[in-house]
């Protein structure tokens, strides 16, 4: 058998680009896909194939995974990574909106991966590695279609585990704590826009302020996306991958905290932690 082949969803920046990179790096035959191929060409340009693919839209990712398989003959990895933060107050966010969190967060994941099962079943084996978040297992202010989206990936990659075990399939979360891309700085504008102005205006822009700073450069309180990268990869090459990965700026000392907080205490340590008060 030759390198083993990798899609990536969200591989134009951020998260994506960085676990394209190290998956190439570490050997494997790698596609990166996102909307936007023209921010993909220095992929193109280091090796990595890129490729058009909207999560969103069941013909695009058909004929995304249809054109691996043409190339390459297999798909082992999927890593799901496409995805953005909708925030805004519940009251003021509308629900078209909310179903478009849901349709990229959630049914473009399963999209994906209902698309590429029927390989990796017939392979025997593979490893499919959802990106959620540490956010996945607690709530911040504003983020309610956000979180929700999260919580759903975790609950839906727990149940993909049992039912693909006996396959040979292995499923992994990677749960991602403060990382520095422009994720920040898009949730940011979102939450100004929805609830900037109105009855939930001074918690909005809090959120937003610390939103937007943690996508700047050298912002101390967030790490970088390779620290997800390598995650990525590790779970990716392991025969026996862990089935959580918690990393980036803390993700693992919040997630131990609110495994054991009451849940009023977790409010306000949250609340601090955000700038937001009330």
């Amino acid at each position: 058998m030759g390198k083993k082949v990798a899609l990536v969803t969200g591989g134009s920046s951020g998260i994506g680009e960085a676990a394209a990179r190290r998956l190439q790096e570490a050997g494997f035959v790698v596609y990166a896909a996102a909307r936007r191929t023209e921010r993909m060409a220095p992929l193109r340009d280091a090796g990595v194939h890129t490729i058009a693919l909207d999560v969103t839209d069941q013909a695009s990712a058909a004929s995304a995974v249809e054109t691996i398989l043409a190339e390459q003959g297999r798909i082992d990895v999927l890593v799901n990574n496409a995805g953005y933060g909708s925030y805004g107050s519940l009251e003021e966010v509308p629900l078209a909106e909310a179903q478009a969190q849901l349709d990229v967060n959630v049914l473009g994941l399963a999209r994906l991966t209902q698309l590429v099962l029927p390989h990796l079943r017939a392979q025997r084996g593979g490893t499919i590695v959802n990106i959620s978040s540490m956010g996945g297992r607690f709530a911040t202010p504003l983020g309610s279609w956000y979180h929700a989206s999260k919580f759903a990936v975790e609950g839906l990659s727990d149940a993909l585990r049992l039912e693909l075990k006996r396959f040979g399939i292995k499923v992994v979360v990677v749960q991602p704590g403060s990382i520095r891309t422009e994720w920040g700085a898009i949730a940011a504008d979102n939450v100004r826009a929805i609830s900037g102005s109105g009855p939930y205006a001074a918690q909005a822009n809090a959120m937003a302020d610390t939103l937007d700073a943690s996508s700047k450069p050298g912002y101390r309180m967030a790490s970088g996306p390779e620290v997800v990268a390598k995650a990525v990869t590790k779970a990716a090459s392991a025969r026996r991958p862990r089935t959580r990965y918690q990393v980036g700026m803390g993700a693992k000392p919040l997630l131990l905290l609110r495994r054991f907080l009451p849940d009023r205490a977790f409010d306000t340590l949250i609340k601090l932690g955000t700038g937001v008060r009330g």
